[in-house]
């Protein structure tokens, strides 16, 4: 059993693209969820379905790959708040992933968004993981 399961699936997905597997599945709940539908937005992965197969249910992720290079656009993926010590910001604190180039995901008060939409909105939270 895993205490993290938010960093399992940041684990998974990292091991699947350097890997080269075309789809990731995990147990989901709804912040998986949501951090697969940012990932998608951002254009880090293919697609994602979520299978309600059993009581909890199955996120399928599609990883994407570069067209000429077969190198996966996920460069790496971090976890940056984790159960034993959570990673709080304010809005003008939080921070910027390989100098603009990456993106972070932070749980605010109005949901998961990307640091470049929490700081347009003046809103801080909970850094979960760092993406480029």
């Amino acid at each position: 059993m895993y205490t993290d399961p938010i960093a399992d699936f940041l684990t998974r997905i990292r091991n699947g693209a350097k890997a080269g597997h075309a789809v990731i599945e995990v147990p989901s709940n709804n912040m998986k969820v949501e951090i697969a539908r940012l990932l998608q937005d951002q254009g880090y992965i293919a697609s994602y379905k979520v299978d309600q197969d059993g009581p909890q249910g199955t996120l399928k992720v599609a990883l994407k790959y570069e067209k000429s290079s077969k190198r996966p656009v996920i460069r790496g993926i971090d976890r940056a708040s984790r159960p034993g010590l959570r990673n709080y910001k304010s809005a003008t604190t939080l921070p910027r992933v390989k100098n603009g180039l990456g993106v972070a995901l932070v749980s605010t008060s109005q949901g998961m968004m990307t640091d470049k939409e929490a700081r347009s909105k003046n809103i801080g939270g909970e850094v979960i993981c760092y993406v480029y």
